[in-house]
Formats: C-alpha cells, sequence, structure tokens
C-alpha cells in the first residue's frame, strides 16, 4: 500500500473536487471556521510536532490512520440506516446537476453537514432526529441525477427515515418508565430485543461469572440480537461484525508496533491486536493493565470500543480513537495532582467505607491532541480518564488526560463574543472570571479527570452496571463535585496551582449559572434534559439552589435572570455534601436514590427560563455547539518506500475532509446485520 497516497487526499475524484470546497492552503493558522445550523467548525494546532523525532512523528502518523479506520463503525452503531443515508446525501451532494443556488439545495447542504457532525441522522448532542428543512419532493428529484450504481439498496427504505418524525425519533432515549431500548435507534440491540430482555441477558452473564472478584465489562463490544427468537450476541471483532473496518485498523497497528517508542508500548499494541482479533473482554482487561501500565513514552493513543454513553442501558460502547502526545511543559500541573491523590482520596468529604485505602497507579498529563476519530470526531472531549473497569482502576491505576490544545481552541473562539456581558451578573463577576476563567476551567477538567473519576471505590458484591441508564450522569456528577470541592481547597493555592484563594470562585459561578441557565441553549424547546453531562450539570446546581439558603440564588434584573452567589463558602460545603451522597448512591449501586437525584434535579427544565434564555442567547448570534476539523499529515518516502517526513497541514474545508473521509475510510458494507 502508498502510504504517500493513502492520507493526502489524491484520491478524491474529480467530482468531487469540483462539486465541495477544495483545499484551502493558509499561511496563518485560524482557529474559526465555517459555521451552519447551531453548530462552529474550529481547527486545533497541534503545537511541538515539529519537535519530535522522526520515529515519533510516524507513529504518530500510523495511530492517525488506525483512528480514522474506525469510523463506519460509529456511523454504524448510531443507526442501522446511517451508512446508507450518508451514501445517499453524499452522492446527491456530488451529483446534483439542478440549481445549487436555490432554498431546498442550501437547507439539504446544511442537513448533510449536521448529518456528518454527528455521524448520523440524530443530533449528537440531544439525541433527537434532524428534521429535513428541504422537500422529500426535492430530495427524489435530485437523486435522479446520481447513477443507480451508487445507490445498490432499497432507498424507498430510507425516506420515512429521514422525514417522518414518528419513525426513530430519539437516538438514545433516556426517558424514565419507557422500554429504553425498544424506543432507542442506537444500533446495539437488533430489531425486537426489548429492555427487560436485555437486563435479564446480562444479569445471567454476571451471575455464572467465574471470577466476579474482576469482573469483565460483558456486552461491552457487541450487537445483542435475535435470531430464531433466541438473543445472542454479534461480537465486534476481526472474522466478525465490523470485522473489515477492524482489519483496517490492524493493519495500522501492526505498523505503529515497529516504530513504538518502548518494549512497553510494543505490548500494549499487541495485546490491543490480540482484542480486536479474538473480541474477548478478559483480553481486553489485560489490554487495559497494559496500558495503565505504559507511562514512559510521550507518545499514547487510545483505540476501540471505550464510551457507553450512546446506548441507554449504558453497557455497549461507541468506538472511537484518537493520537496524542504529551504537552511537557503543561503536565507539570496534573503531576502535582496525580502525585497527591492519596491525600485527596483522605480528606474526601466522603464516608471512608467509599474511600480508597491506597490509590494505585494514578498518572495525569496534559496532551496534545493529533488527530481526533470516531466518537471523538468532530465533536470531542476535553478531558479522559481510562479504562472504565471499576477493579483495573482499582488494582492497577488509571489514566487521565487534559487534551491542552483543544480547550485553547475553544478559549481562544469563546473570545469576544459577548457571552459574558450578557450572562454574568456583574462587572466584577465577569473581571474574576477573565482573571481566572481559563486557569480554573483547565483545573476543573483536571481534578475530574484525574481525581474525580480515579477516586472512591464501590462496595463488595456491587455490580458496576447496578445504576443502569442513570449510570454515566451519577458518575459525570461525582467526578464534577470532586473537581469543585477541592478546587477551592487551600491545598491547590499550596501546590501553586491557584494563584490565591479568590481564584475558585470563577469556577463556582460560571458552573452555577451553566447548570442553571445557559447550558438550556441545547436543548429545543419543550424537551427535557437527557445527555449525561448536562443532567450531571442541572442535577447539581439545581440541588445547590434548592438546599443554598440564600448563599446562591436567581434573581431578576431588567427583566433578565441572573445567578447571584452571596455566600462562596457555603457553596464549598454544599458541594461537599452533595459529593458524598452522590459517592454513597455509586458505592452501594442504589439503582432508586440515583433515580430520585436524577429525576428530581437533572431532567426538568422550567419552561419560561428556556424561553428567555434561548431568546437572549440567539441575539448574542452564537454557535451553542462546537467541533473540530483534523489536520492532514503528509509523509514523504524514499524509493524502498520508507518514510523519511511527516508534515502536518492545515486548511482542508468541512465538506472536502468528510468526503475524503468517506472515500479513504469506507471499510464496511452499507448493511451490517
Amino acid at each position: 500500500m502508498n502510504l504517500k497516497h493513502l492520507y493526502t487526499g489524491m484520491l478524491i475524484t474529480a467530482a468531487l473536487a469540483t462539486s465541495c470546497g477544495t483545499q484551502q492552503e493558509t499561511t496563518d493558522f485560524e482557529y474559526n471556521d465555517e459555521r451552519f445550523a447551531d453548530l462552529q467548525m474550529l481547527r486545533y494546532k497541534v503545537e511541538g510536532f515539529e519537535d519530535l523525532s522522526l520515529r515519533q512523528k510516524t507513529l504518530v502518523y500510523y495511530l492517525s490512520q488506525a483512528a480514522l479506520s474506525g469510523r463506519d463503525i460509529l456511523w454504524d452503531q448510531n443507526g442501522r440506516y446511517n451508512l446508507r443515508i450518508r451514501q445517499l446525501l453524499e452522492s446527491v451532494y456530488t451529483d446534483y446537476q439542478g440549481d445549487r443556488e436555490s432554498e431546498d439545495f442550501k437547507n439539504f447542504v446544511i442537513y448533510l453537514k449536521r448529518v456528518w457532525f454527528s455521524n448520523g441522522i440524530h443530533h449528537h448532542y440531544g439525541c433527537e432526529k434532524f428534521q429535513p428543512a428541504f422537500s422529500e419532493a426535492f430530495l427524489r428529484t435530485a437523486i435522479k441525477d446520481v447513477a443507480p450504481e451508487k445507490l445498490p439498496f432499497d432507498i424507498e427504505e430510507l425516506f420515512p427515515v429521514i422525514f417522518d418524525p414518528t419513525v426513530m425519533p430519539k437516538r438514545t432515549n433516556q426517558a424514565d418508565g419507557e422500554d429504553l431500548v425498544l424506543t432507542s435507534a442506537a444500533n446495539y440491540y437488533g430489531p425486537g430485543v426489548t429492555q427487560a430482555e436485555a437486563e435479564d441477558f446480562y444479569l445471567k452473564m454476571k451471575e455464572a461469572d467465574p471470577d466476579p472478584e474482576h469482573p469483565i465489562m460483558f456486552g461491552m463490544n457487541s450487537r445483542l440480537v435475535k435470531e430464531n427468537g433466541v438473543l445472542t450476541e454479534k461480537v465486534w471483532r476481526s472474522g466478525g461484525l465490523y470485522g473489515a473496518a477492524i482489519d483496517r485498523i490492524i493493519f495500522w497497528l501492526e505498523k505503529a508496533k515497529t516504530v513504538a517508542e518502548n518494549d512497553k508500548q510494543v505490548a500494549v499494541i499487541d495485546k490491543l491486536i490480540e482484542y480486536y482479533r479474538t473480541g474477548d473482554l478478559k483480553t481486553f482487561d489485560a489490554y487495559s493493565i497494559l496500558w495503565v501500565e505504559d507511562t514512559d513514552g510521550d507518545v499514547d493513543f487510545t483505540n476501540g470500543f471505550t464510551e457507553s454513553y450512546g446506548d441507554p442501558l449504558g453497557m455497549k460502547a461507541s468506538w472511537e480513537g484518537y493520537a496524542n502526545f504529551k504537552d511537557k511543559a503543561a503536565t507539570e500541573r496534573t503531576e502535582k495532582l496525580s502525585a497527591s491523590a492519596q491525600w485527596f482520596e483522605d480528606h474526601s468529604p466522603v464516608d471512608a467505607r467509599f474511600k480508597k485505602q491506597n490509590c494505585k497507579g494514578i498518572t495525569a498529563k496534559v496532551i496534545v491532541a493529533a488527530i481526533l476519530g470516531g466518537d471523538l470526531y468532530p465533536s470531542t472531549a476535553i478531558g479522559i480518564n481510562l479504562p472504565n473497569s471499576n477493579w483495573v482502576r482499582a488494582e492497577h491505576g488509571s489514566k487521565s488526560v487534559t487534551i491542552g490544545n483543544l480547550t485553547d481552541a475553544y478559549n481562544k473562539a469563546a473570545r469576544g463574543n459577548g457571552f459574558q456581558e450578557e450572562f454574568v451578573i456583574d462587572q466584577a463577576t465577569r473581571d474574576l472570571i477573565r482573571e481566572y476563567g481559563d486557569v480554573c476551567d483547565d483545573l476543573h477538567t483536571d481534578l475530574h479527570e484525574c481525581l474525580g473519576h480515579g477516586s472512591g471505590k464501590l462496595l463488595p458484591g456491587v455490580d458496576a452496571d447496578s445504576l443502569k441508564a442513570y449510570g454515566s450522569a451519577i458518575e459525570e456528577a461525582r467526578a464534577d463535585l470532586f473537581g469543585l470541592y477541592y478546587i477551592a481547597d487551600p491545598k491547590l493555592v499550596e501546590l501553586g496551582l491557584t494563584p490565591n484563594d479568590e481564584a475558585y470562585k470563577s469556577q463556582y459561578y460560571t458552573y452555577m449559572m451553566n447548570g442553571l441557565m445557559t447550558q438550556l441553549v441545547r436543548i429545543e424547546p419543550g424537551n427535557t434534559i437527557e445527555e449525561a453531562h448536562m443532567r450531571n450539570r442541572a442535577l447539581i446546581a439545581h440541588w445547590v439552589l434548592d438546599h443554598a439558603e440564600g448563599a446562591v440564588e436567581l434573581i431578576k434584573r431588567d427583566g433578565k435572570t441572573y445567578v447571584q452567589i452571596n455566600d462562596y463558602a457555603a457553596l464549598r460545603t454544599l458541594f461537599g455534601e452533595l459529593l458524598a451522597e452522590i459517592q454513597r448512591v455509586k458505592s452501594e449501586g442504589d439503582f432508586e436514590g440515583a433515580r430520585r437525584l436524577i429525576e428530581a434535579y437533572g431532567v426538568k427544565v422550567d419552561p419560561e427560563l428556556h424561553k428567555e434564555v434561548l431568546a437572549r442567547y440567539k441575539a448574542l448570534d452564537l454557535a451553542p455547539y462546537k467541533g473540530f476539523i483534523n489536520p492532514e499529515y503528509v509523509v514523504t518516502e524514499d524509493k524502498d518506500g520508507h518514510i523519511t517526513d511527516v508534515q502536518i497541514r492545515y486548511g482542508e474545508a468541512y465538506d472536502h475532509q468528510m468526503l475524503r473521509y468517506s472515500q479513504e475510510y469506507k471499510t464496511l458494507p452499507l448493511i451490517n446485520d
């Protein structure tokens, strides 16, 4: 395989290049790119890449290829029709011969860009299905310009999926009292599988586990289906479901192994390949342990079935991948936290029964993202803590990262946009946020990922999945509360992580404002909160408001609602009290306790406040969601095919990148049953 041509975009056809955005070379790096619907595209700079050795650059390149090669997996996981719909929409986009300035075509382009951004037809955050602003008649006419061989499937089957709002309305449904499996469009369960059947299936597997002290994460890497009325798993592995994409990933991992930084890294990659080939979850645990213990190199990665937010039952994992390298200067602050992990655990306000007596292997660093893939692209996290296995974390530790170049891009994009002037109560508070906001935002992320997720323990015999659909929101609340409680601690001033004992107030204000008000810009009128991170923030903010006794309140000025904090120290006490309760719920596996907290504080939306916030935000003309366009890596080879240089290039247009990815990383059949 010719490496030079695989990743530089030279496979893009003439039709593609003339019908969409072409390569945009830039000399001055620009963070902001195009905007559409409720989305703003950004770019991130891979600072320090030029300082890596050729071996490290080549490793980043190979790992980047592996991170992009699983793209089709996520699309299919997000919905069984997504790959066919993508093929249909992209073919119309490149081949349509009609009026490309018509309103129908312009609305079609916006719809396609939203589908690209969400890796499917449902909103990446709210999970509701997009409703096209173009007509069905337009699409039927436009399809006539597409060669039939480009659409080798039943097109009629797709029209109700695209246009009928009652068909697959939610990708991941979290509404209390409904069958979450039957009412979710996510493709983790086959047609006809019910929530009760799925829960009973995996409960029996857990009960039969021969090693309950080291439980594997049952169901993590499979689709549960009915065959002849019998439930069975289709495992995602080489030779199984998604095998073609996984084989491509393995190809690039084998390449990466040849330029690994050390023997530990070779062992990690070998074990990951073994897991991909077998689908064996015990092997995945072995890989996770090796990965946690590999801390010597500068280059790192994740690649695999990782986070379970997309599964309504919180078990099955979406595919994601990324490559990164250490930001050595910025990592000094996270190393201070990880070195003091036991101090933070010992001084936590939670019950002693739920504390770890020996915090093992907690490592933290700030990284430079080199590529984003799967469920981390285009929308991505800014901090990650892995592995997810509770027993692996307890016995072997975890890795936490803050993605520094992404937070930098977000911060630069937000400056001067008028948001603080509109929603922050007064100039003194705005000054506080401007002086300390970026520092405390990064620090809260560090505390959340490095110590929050790594803290606490389950009581013996408690099932890690006992909180079911509420598990993700409770876990995120636990980590956020840990960060909120400790960001105000004098220990952070002592460690040199906060400049003084006033800085934490910037984080308290912005967190309460977001949880009570401004995150509502991401909710459609009439909807409740369903996304786990949003439920977490709403739970914390509304619980504190309900128990604040005047320490924090919502007030009106000139017809506008603002958060007013009257006693910051009292807020810290409340964060500690809620942390203690959330940790109890987690440690004891108290499903009803989790349900009460989430449903009482994390789901409901005040319609009048919501209407007000939406109107104020709309006047600012801002996009509530942001995502990233990846850079390109261009390799140079000698006559024998050995890489002699890897360079990074920015400026590729969003549509160009998406269409190129659909060509270069098209690994799966359009129907994966």
